[in-house]
Order: structure tokens, then C-alpha cells, then sequence
């Protein structure tokens, strides 16, 4: 994970990455979303869903299927990681959310949702990780603590 020298005017990509992420929800939660949204989003964009099946509210948001008012994501924590933003949200007991966008040169390129799932991302990207894997992210959903929710695992 790259750093910002405190003497430098460098920006860290991943302080670029996750502006873009929070202009997306800033953009999601306005009126006119589509405009504003589809210079963040490559036209691929590669999607994935881990929750109940009527749970797949941001890819509808982000097709225009619904509008801001049918479900509001309201990020509690982001979180970037290398090419990566990790968005964290919950509303009460019934709903947590977890987003892992993948930004390339500033586009969003990839998507995944985890909706009442528990996450845990690891760094897999050294021989031998598995014995060793660095956990780089963990759920913390506080209004959530003593919900059993299943658990999945992101490689990195």
C-alpha cells in the first residue's frame, strides 16, 4: 500500500480512488444520477452479488431500475486499498451492506456487493500466504455486533 510523503505534493492513488468512490454516492443520492455517474463507471463494469436475492440495490441504482428514494446507502467507513475502496454501511438490525469497488486509472471497472454477509479481505499475494495472509479489512458493524450473518473471504 502506497503513502503519502508528508513533504510532497503527490497525490496517493488511493486517496484519487476513493474521491471517486465517495462522488459516486454523492452522485447516487442526487436527483440526476445517471449523468453524473457515468464518467466514474466503465461501460463493463464487472458485477458481483453475495445476499439475498431482492437485495441487489446498487446495481439497480446504478442501471436506473430504482431511485435514490427505494433504498439509501449511506457509507459508514471507506476504506481504500491499493486499487481497491471498501464501502461499509448499515441501517439498524436488519441491514448491512459492504462495497468493494476496483478502480483502474480512475474508472471503476469493478463491483462487489455483500449485502448482510460479514467480509474479511486478505492479502494473498505473497508465496506462501495462505500460511501467513495478512488481513487487511474485517466487517465492524457496530449496530450489528451480535447478528450471525454468514462470512465469505476476498483474496487479494
Amino acid at each position: 500500500m502506497e503513502t503519502k510523503d508528508v513533504n510532497s505534493s503527490t497525490v496517493v492513488p488511493e486517496n484519487l480512488n476513493a474521491a471517486t468512490v465517495e462522488n459516486l454516492y454523492k452522485a447516487l443520492s442526487s436527483g440526476d444520477a445517471a449523468k453524473k455517474i457515468s464518467g466514474l463507471i466503465a461501460s463493463d463494469l464487472e458485477w458481483w452479488f453475495h445476499g439475498p436475492q431482492n437485495c441487489h440495490h446498487m446495481m439497480k441504482m446504478l442501471t436506473g431500475k430504482a431511485s435514490p428514494s427505494d433504498f439509501k446507502f449511506d457509507p459508514r467507513s471507506i476504506d481504500a486499498i491499493d486499487d481497491r475502496v471498501i464501502v461499509e454501511g448499515w441501517e439498524g438490525a436488519q441491514v448491512y451492506w459492504v462495497h468493494v469497488w476496483t478502480l483502474k486509472d480512475g474508472l471503476i471497472t469493478q463491483f462487489r456487493e455483500y449485502f448482510n454477509t460479514w467480509l474479511t479481505v486478505r492479502d494473498l499475494r505473497t508465496p506462501l500466504a495462505c500460511l501467513t495472509a495478512t488481513t487487511l479489512w474485517q466487517s465492524h458493524p457496530r449496530d450489528l455486533a451480535k447478528r450471525s450473518l454468514p462470512g465469505l473471504m476476498l483474496a487479494i
